[in-house]
Formats: C-alpha cells, sequence, structure tokens
C-alpha cells in the first residue's frame, strides 16, 4: 500500500486539480446570486463587546437582523446594541454569560428562543489569545481556560442550538484563526485550541451539513483588543503589554474590525464553507503544507531572541522599531496603545 497509495493519489491529484478549481470558480462567481437575506432573521452573537464581534453585531443590524449579543462585559454589550439599534437593528437582547460554562451557553440560548421564538445564525466568536513561551509558564495548568473560551466555549453553545438551527435551516459562523496552520512562537497553546476548533467544525459538518451551513473563518491579524496588546502572559492573567505585542506582530499588515465583520456576514450569508480574510492571508496555508521547514526557519529567524538576548530582543521587533512609518502604512492607527477599558469582572482572565 505504502508503494501503490502515493503515485496514485499523487496521478489522481493531477487529473483531478484542474477541473475542480475550476468549477470551484465558477460556483464562487454565481454564489453571490443565492445570498441570503438575512432581514428579520435572529443572530446570536458571543464575544460581541469588542474586536470582531462587535463589527459583526454592527454588519448584521445594518442588514436588518434581529440580534442576541452575548459577552462577559454587561456594560460594553450595553453600549454595542445601542449602537446596534441605531444603525438599523430590528431587536437586540443582551445576555451577559460565560462561554466556557456549559450551563451559560445553555441559558443564553433558551433566552434566545424564549424572546425569539427562533433562531437562524449562530456565530461563536468569542475568544482569548495565550502569548508567551512554553517553557516559560510557571503553571501551565492555569491555561486552561484558554481551551474552556476557545473550543468549549464554541462547542456548547452550537450543542444547545442545533436542534433550533435545523429548523430553520441557520447557520453556524466559528471563528477559527490562521494561527490553526502557522507555527508562530508563543501562540503554540492559542494556535491548538483554533486548530481544535477547525477540526471540529469540519467533522460536525460532514455529520450535520444538510440540515445547517457551518462556516469556518480563519481571520488573519485582525484590529482588536490583542493587536492593542491585550492578552494572557506568561503567568496567565491578562495584561497590557505593547513590546510584546510588537515581537508577535512586527511589520504584518492588520485588518480593520470592519472590513473583516463585513467580509464574514457576507460569506456567512453566501454560504462559503471557508473563508480567510484578508485573502492574502490564505497563502500561508500552502506554505505550511508545501514548505513548512520554509516557514519553521523564518519564523525561528524573525521572532526567536538570539542566544543571551532576553524574550523581547527579537529581530521582528527590531525591524518595527526601524521602519516606524512603514508600519503605521500596514498598521493605520488600529494598533494604537490608548487607555483599554478593561473589565476583569474580578476573575484572572477576561475575553471579547
Amino acid at each position: 500500500m505504502s508503494i501503490l497509495i502515493p503515485p496514485t493519489s499523487l496521478t489522481l491529484l493531477l487529473l483531478i486539480l484542474p477541473p475542480y478549481l475550476f468549477f470551484k470558480y465558477l460556483f464562487t462567481t454565481v454564489r453571490p446570486i443565492f445570498t441570503e437575506d438575512i432581514l428579520g432573521k435572529v443572530v446570536v452573537i458571543t464575544g460581541a463587546s469588542s474586536g470582531i464581534g462587535e463589527r459583526m453585531a454592527y454588519e448584521y443590524a445594518r442588514r436588518g437582523a434581529r440580534l442576541a449579543l452575548v459577552a462577559r462585559r454587561e456594560g460594553r454589550l450595553q453600549s454595542v446594541a445601542s449602537i446596534a439599534t441605531l444603525l438599523g437593528c430590528k431587536d437586540v437582547i443582551t445576555i451577559p454569560a460565560d462561554v466556557s460554562k456549559a450551563e451559560d451557553c445553555r441559558r443564553f440560548v433558551n433566552e434566545t428562543i424564549n424572546y425569539y421564538g427562533r433562531l437562524d445564525h449562530l456565530v461563536n466568536n468569542a475568544g482569548v489569545a495565550p502569548v508567551c513561551m512554553f517553557v516559560e509558564s510557571p503553571d501551565i495548568t492555569k491555561f486552561v481556560s484558554a481551551m474552556d473560551i476557545n473550543f468549549w466555549g464554541s462547542v456548547y453553545p452550537t450543542y444547545f442550538a442545533i436542534p433550533y438551527l435545523k429548523r430553520t435551516k441557520g447557520k453556524i459562523i466559528v471563528i477559527s484563526s490562521v494561527a490553526s496552520w502557522l507555527p508562530v512562537p508563543r501562540l503554540g497553546l492559542y494556535s491548538a485550541t483554533k486548530a481544535a476548533v477547525t477540526s471540529f467544525y469540519e467533522t460536525l459538518r460532514v455529520e450535520i451539513g444538510r440540515d445547517v451551513g457551518i462556516t469556518i473563518v480563519t481571520p488573519g491579524l485582525t484590529e482588536s483588543e490583542m493587536t492593542q496588546g491585550k492578552f494572557l502572559t506568561q503567568r496567565a492573567t491578562l495584561e497590557l503589554d505593547q513590546e510584546m505585542r510588537d515581537v508577535v506582530m512586527s511589520m504584518t499588515p492588520v485588518m480593520p474590525a470592519k472590513e473583516t465583520a463585513r467580509a464574514i456576514v457576507t460569506g456567512a450569508c453566501e454560504g462559503a464553507y471557508y473563508l480567510t480574510v484578508p485573502a492574502w492571508a490564505r497563502a500561508t496555508y500552502y506554505w505550511h503544507v508545501f514548505f513548512p521547514e520554509v516557514l519553521e526557519w523564518c519564523n525561528r529567524l524573525l521572532l526567536m531572541p538570539g542566544p543571551g538576548s532576553t524574550d523581547r530582543d527579537t529581530p521582528s521587533r527590531k525591524i518595527v522599531e526601524a521602519l516606524a512609518r512603514v508600519r503605521q502604512g500596514l498598521q493605520p492607527g488600529i494598533v494604537d496603545f490608548p487607555e483599554l477599558n478593561v473589565d476583569h469582572s474580578d476573575m484572572p482572565y477576561s475575553y471579547y
């Protein structure tokens, strides 16, 4: 089998790939014709208090959807709800909840059904980003919360929402990340949680894809509290750290959250299976598949400190400092370091 299958698979790939890509291109071209009208439909968005979740709330509001906004920060949710109403949202409710808790997820799904009587889109967006070298964490068990929020915080609401989504032939939109395939140092735990998310929903699509549409979104760097330096440190505490942000992000372009949200909602309404925003970030996946050693070498060269240097003394940070003006063009005004309104809610972590 080891002798027969590889050449057979390669031959079939060369034969099938061109017509497959052609028909996929045709499908992408005609897909906008059949886009879903979400006027009056009910959308649940987790992690709606900031970042992509907040901007998706505004985008759905502009299209006339009715919203159920979920996050832990109640004050922020109320502000987002007020703006969504001004933008045209037909009706909006806010539900403070912790997606890492199964009972909270059951509750906000049930509250949505009790209030609206239906559910059309479930947007699993809540997330938190650990940023640290794996071996430098004094207590790795404290990062269990990252998997609880990023993975289980998506799986729990999906489980409780599926019966209602089947009734409406609804959709699940799950926010993964390009980090799910990129070996970026300091993001190992974050990448693992997002890879788990992608794998789970690919399998779930096989199981329920005839009844419920699933769009897996893999954003690149997008305007958020993380791009402003807010993430979990090696002590698993939420901190604002501009220096470490510059080490990890380097000169990577940052997508405005407004544009990302518009692309996601449009893609979901068109029934996209996969969506990478910005589109150019998908190229990194092909590097991962075909040139993994080269990708690993580049990340080690740019993002790892040299011998005898501190964790922050990396070529990536030096590039940021040397090319400050170029950086402003790639990351215009969305990686500033303002005084963020952080509500920890008396917990060791927070998320958007």
